[in-house]
């Protein structure tokens, strides 16, 4: 529960990934009691990085609280749950499993009670009629419980983050809170450009094209793609992506192990690192990914930048502030 004293409070996260939406909600004062993550190298990303908090390995359909007493009446309930589709979640629901994470996310509200709802996912979850079905079910049985909904589409470029990142977010809260809940307006400062992210990183080994590369991409980055499990190696996703990333200048076929040395060519149109996509996705240089570089590339790309986490934890924090 919130403390007078620590001005902290607390939270449970589920589809934790690796650490990017606790991260920034840690930064606006949230505690996780426990984070709960069905991959077992985000769990070790998770465990390296915050020795402190309470990671467990499981699947969130199959989680009963009645275990884990300390989930109840937290603070927030929060989790960047797999990107649903809309015709799996709409015409074949039975059968879609982001569609049974959402209503596992729903019903685990119900038995843990948290002064506040968190949940981010695809943009058109916000925006599309063809979610309308999903978006009155989930406000139908929120509302049951007496929460009220909110839903909002964010772009991380707009809070500091050097691309260009939809995410759809849904806050649910009772009153009086939610009445005092409003969505965190943008920076107002221009989002740093991919060349301006990178630029260190992509000199960092001597490449003599480096500030030449890095004038050129003189946008924010394109939307990193996680990719599936599914799929083959990592890679910055399917051809309308790659596209958009060789018009900044990088070649989207494939992660690099390293950046370019002294001996690449200076017109070289170079492949981005891991840790270049971690950069892009506003990690602090301190947190470390575990796995190999297909499993961290995926952790990178499923994550939800920290600053946008970060901003909406702030005005849930503020809503929070003040009980009935």
């Amino acid at each position: 529960m919130h403390s007078l004293n620590s001005l902290r409070f607390s939270s449970l996260e589920i589809c934790a990934g690796s650490g990017g939406m606790a991260l920034g909600l840690e930064r606006a004062g949230f505690d996780p009691v426990l984070l709960i993550e069905d991959n077992e190298h985000a769990c070790k990303t998770l465990h390296w990085n915050r020795r402190r908090w309470d990671v467990m390995q499981a699947d969130v359909i199959d989680f009963d609280p009645v275990e884990h007493q300390q989930v109840y009446d937290v603070d927030l309930l929060s989790g960047g749950l797999p990107r649903v589709q809309s015709a799996a979640t709409v015409q074949r629901p039975e059968s879609d499993r982001e569609w049974k994470l959402l209503q596992a996310a729903v019903w685990l509200a119900h038995a843990v009670q948290p002064r506040a709802i968190l949940l981010e996912n695809v943009p058109e979850l916000v925006t599309s009629e063809k979610y309308s079905p999903v978006r009155d079910w989930i406000e139908d049985n929120l509302g049951d419980e007496n929460y009220l909904c909110t839903w909002h589409v964010l772009d991380a470029a707009d809070h500091g983050v050097p691309q260009h990142r939809k995410q759809g977010f849904l806050v649910a809260m009772r009153e009086p809170n939610f009445s005092k809940f409003t969505w965190p307006s943008p920076s107002g400062a221009p989002a740093p450009t991919l060349g301006a992210a990178l630029e260190a990183t992509m000199a960092s080994r001597g490449w003599p094209g480096a500030a030449a590369w890095a004038a050129r991409a003189d946008e924010p980055a394109p939307t990193l793609v996680g990719g599936s499990i599914n799929r083959g190696g990592a890679d910055l996703g399917p051809s309308g992506q790659k596209k958009a990333w060789a018009r900044l200048g990088v070649e989207g076929k494939s992660i690099a192990d390293e950046v370019p040395g002294p001996d690449d060519p200076v017109d070289l149109v170079p492949r981005l690192t891991v840790r270049q996509a971690a950069i892009l996705q506003a990690f602090p240089d301190s947190w470390v990914f575990f796995g190999k570089k297909t499993s961290v590339y995926r952790q990178i790309g499923h994550a939800s930048p920290p600053p946008v986490a970060e901003a909406v934890g702030r005005q849930i924090a503020l809503a929070l502030g003040t009980r009935p």
